[in-house]
């Protein structure tokens, strides 16, 4: 598989985006979330992509297959060579790749991507007006008039004393 076919693979699913970051390297991501890097230039790797933990790990004994410089504590790997993979295994771990960065997006946000539910706009509630005061400095609902002491008494907290308080130490 050279770059082109991976870039390809990695276009069609949906909301991935491409784009070149730090000098000549080809991103792939959802949502702006790496899922998959591959130099332009020459380079000690061809490929990089996110795993999972179990993959990670069968992955890193293959030879031509290594743990992804700066990445590999979040389980990514690199492929030194583009043949280390079969073509439809390479385009297998592409796929997981994309859906293990899609499943660490917010809920809300993968409902957006996916289309199903439009962003809702919240509408203040009457419960939520009930404790605010009123220009008098009243609270709602509260018949009492708004007299200095009146409102220091609110404003002070009532303090228990403790049980230890009122023994002789």
């Amino acid at each position: 598989m050279d770059i082109e076919a991976i870039r390809r693979c990695c276009l069609q699913f949906p909301h991935a985006t491409e784009n070149v970051q730090w000098g000549y390297d080809l991103c792939f991501k959802i949502d702006g979330k790496l899922f998959a890097v591959a130099p332009l230039e020459p380079a000690p790797t061809r490929l990089s992509f996110k795993c999972s933990a179990e993959d990670f790990a069968q992955l890193c004994e293959r030879p031509g297959i290594i743990p992804a410089p700066y990445m590999a504590r979040a389980q990514w790997v690199s492929l030194q060579q583009l043949n280390a993979v079969s073509d439809s295994e390479l385009r297998e771990l592409l796929a997981e790749a994309y859906r293990l960065v899609f499943g660490r997006l917010s809920k809300k946000r993968q409902q957006e991507l996916q289309g199903g539910v439009p962003k809702k706009v919240s509408k203040p509630t009457a419960k939520s007006n009930s404790n605010r005061k009123t220009p008098t400095g009243n609270l709602r609902g509260d018949k009492t008039p708004a007299t200095p002491a009146a409102m220091a008494k609110r404003a002070t907290p009532v303090r228990k004393k403790s049980a230890k308080a009122g023994r002789g130490q």
